[in-house]
């Protein structure tokens, strides 16, 4: 068998592995600013969901007598994962694309 000669410390070695170190910082802090986006507009969308929800349950007589409880957490939960993937997707994408300009 013929033996790999690799040098194990090389400058260009170390140069690619800086720039790997570097470029996985940048993409968790990337992932980090998307999952606090989108856990923001999630409460958001939550409290903007369940106001009225809860408030056409208790007022008008359709949604008194066809949304239960399950009905009602349905509603709310969805509008908040949907907010939450949109925007967390969203500032994803635009941070990863303010940061492939950069030299």
């Amino acid at each position: 068998m013929a033996k790999r000669n690799v040098a194990t410390n090389s400058s260009f070695e170390r140069t690619s592995l800086a720039s790997l170190d570097q470029k996985l910082a940048l993409a968790k802090r990337c992932s980090h600013e998307g999952v606090m986006a989108g856990a923001k507009a999630a409460v958001v969308a939550t409290i903007a969901t369940a106001i009225p929800t809860l408030a056409s349950v208790k007022m008008l007589p359709w949604a008194k007598a066809n949304l239960n409880h399950s009905a009602q957490a349905l509603i709310i939960s969805t509008v908040a994962g949907a907010a939450y993937f949109i925007v967390a997707d969203k500032t994803v994408l635009a941070t990863a694309r303010k940061n492939s300009f950069n030299p």
